[in-house]
């Protein structure tokens, strides 16, 4: 048992203290994990048990005011990271197939414009599972939905501490893009109840996210393969399984949603 803390102790220090980025320590939430962690614990007891009992015997609230001006804000700060992601690294001299993490001195505004903005980017995600919940719409609180939210925070949040900048960030121009064209979507439907029952918009919105984990998956593959790669390859490691789980997911859910349920139609 001592040797068992001995070596969780010397594991924190390891990850808390000799391969972070000195640069994000001071940064909010990212210094030390707990309060990042207590977020995320207090997020599922919120969204799985406090709000649902909440609302057991309450009408849905109506948001629709609240959420379109959500929706406007998500669109604004997914265009502004991408933006900075372009302009300072992946349209400059980012290579797709290794890059390291840029130590240079301009490189602190691209950890800050671009790896700690998608960092608030992904908190502020989490507000979509609470809105499902006050609008009685327990049935879209699914597993993928609920751990794809608190995923994207871990990813994110360690992405800040351990790497701000080169090859993973890759994700934040891909993934962000994809959420401007979602937000987009769920801002018309705020506004016009037809867009939903629009499977034209739901199908393909689905295909984009499944196309936009198989493109990461391929990225951090070519990570983990790639020769001489000063990059560090641990996050490779941790987001291939991560990616190829989400693929797997989002095709399971394209399946049940589109081609199982047309053919249960047709027959």
């Amino acid at each position: 048992m001592a040797l068992i803390l001995k070596g969780t102790v010397r594991l924190y220090y390891y990850l808390n203290e000799e391969i972070i980025d000195e640069r994000t320590r001071e940064w909010p939430l990212i210094g030390s994990p707990w309060p990042g962690l207590c977020l995320l614990l207090f997020y599922l007891l919120l969204v799985l048990r406090l709000l649902p009992n909440y609302m057991k015997n309450r009408a849905p609230y109506d948001l629709r005011g609240v959420i379109g001006l959500y929706d406007a804000v998500q669109i604004l700060s997914c265009v502004y990271v991408v933006y900075h992601s372009l302009r300072l690294g992946w349209l400059r001299h980012y290579s797709l197939v290794c890059h390291p993490v840029d130590y240079e001195p301009d490189s602190l505004e691209y950890a800050w414009k671009v790896c700690y903005g998608y960092f608030v980017i992904k908190l502020m995600d989490l507000l979509d599972t609470v809105f499902f919940v006050l609008r009685k719409k327990n049935n879209q609180v699914s597993f993928l939905h609920v751990y794809h939210h608190f995923g994207m925070v871990a990813v994110a949040w360690g992405m800040v501490k351990w790497v701000p900048g080169g090859h993973i960030t890759f994700l934040v121009p891909v993934n962000s893009f994809v959420h401007i064209i979602m937000y987009i979507y769920y801002f018309l439907t705020t506004w016009d109840e037809s867009y939903k029952e629009s499977i034209w918009w739901k199908k393909h919105v689905t295909q984009i996210q499944i196309i936009q984990f198989t493109i990461l998956l391929t990225h951090f593959i070519t990570l983990a393969v790639a020769a001489d790669c000063p990059f560090p390859r641990t996050p490779a490691y941790i987001l291939i399984p991560q990616n190829l789980f989400m693929v797997i997911l989002f095709s399971d859910f394209y399946y049940r949603a589109y081609i199982k349920s047309n053919q249960t139609k047709n027959k």
